[in-house]
């Protein structure tokens, strides 16, 4: 009998942490999608008790890599799947599928003290890639140029490269960074200074510019008058099931588009 009874009280406990582990979801990835990754997983565990979300950044690439070794549920990116991700991941037997979440528009930023409102896109590709050097060679001030710009780990740093730069690359002396943060902090206290960043973190420490002669906005980036636009994703391994499934349900859910909005992204409802 007790020998029994022990054996029930184990496979209560095996169902029961099996249970927990189905309503685990680990994310990781994009430090531009973090913030509409952040909040949604957080309204969604105030309504779902038994959801244990984890949310992590590290960039587009980190994500990817982490979603074919199998070591996170939900990769978050700024950027679309390479080949080669695609490659490398169906000889690990996975098929990675894109949730298209919210759009963005990559913005140009620079110090609030710089006079210079807007930038062409030769101008903005001269700019990073070190062929204009001075402000006033744009328009401004007799003043140094600081480029700021995102690490190559980054699809925001990817997205730039393609639409702005040409493929083109950034000038050697760029200061990289890991993080949309990490890029506004350094343009807001740094005369000079330029970077780009997703729409969501513009901020009033820095000053936004036109591109081409049109502000970064949900109906510009909607309609593809502001020509830096692109989709954020969401990947899974396949198509995603159980806990993971109803999650990416909630993000594309009016709900959900509603916090990438209030998020400073462009909902897709």
């Amino acid at each position: 009998m007790k020998k029994t009874i022990l054996l029930f009280v184990a496979a209560t406990l095996l169902f029961v942490q099996g249970v927990k582990a189905s309503d685990r979801i680990v994310m990781e990835g994009s430090t531009t999608v973090l913030p509409i990754a952040q909040k949604t997983a957080e309204v969604y565990m105030d309504g779902n008790p038994q959801a244990q979300i984890s949310v992590r950044g590290g960039g587009s690439s980190v994500g990817i890599t982490s979603l074919i070794d199998g070591t996170c549920d939900i990769a978050d990116a700024s950027r679309s799947i390479k080949d080669t991700e695609l490659e490398k991941a169906a000889s690990r037997g996975v098929s990675p599928k894109a949730h298209v979440v919210a759009m963005d528009g990559i913005v140009l930023i620079v110090n609030p003290s710089n006079t210079v409102n807007g930038l062409t896109k030769q101008q903005a590709k001269d700019i990073f890639t070190g062929k204009v050097s001075n402000w006033s060679e744009v328009g401004g001030r007799n003043e140094k140029i600081v480029s700021i710009s995102r690490d190559s780990s980054s699809g925001t740093f990817e997205a730039f490269g393609a639409l702005v730069l040409g493929g083109a690359k950034v000038r050697p002396d760029a200061l990289l960074q890991a993080s949309n943060q990490a890029v506004v902090s350094i343009v807001s206290q740094t005369p000079g200074a330029i970077g780009y960043v997703g729409l969501g973190y513009v901020t009033g420490a820095v000053k936004s510019l036109e591109f081409e002669g049109v502000k970064a906005s949900k109906e510009t980036v909607l309609t593809g008058k502001y020509k830096v636009g692109r989709p954020l994703f969401m990947y899974t391994n396949g198509d995603p099931k159980g806990a993971t499934k109803n999650f990416i349900d909630f993000v594309k859910s009016a709900e959900g588009q509603k916090i990438a909005e209030q998020e400073g992204f462009v909902g897709l409802k």
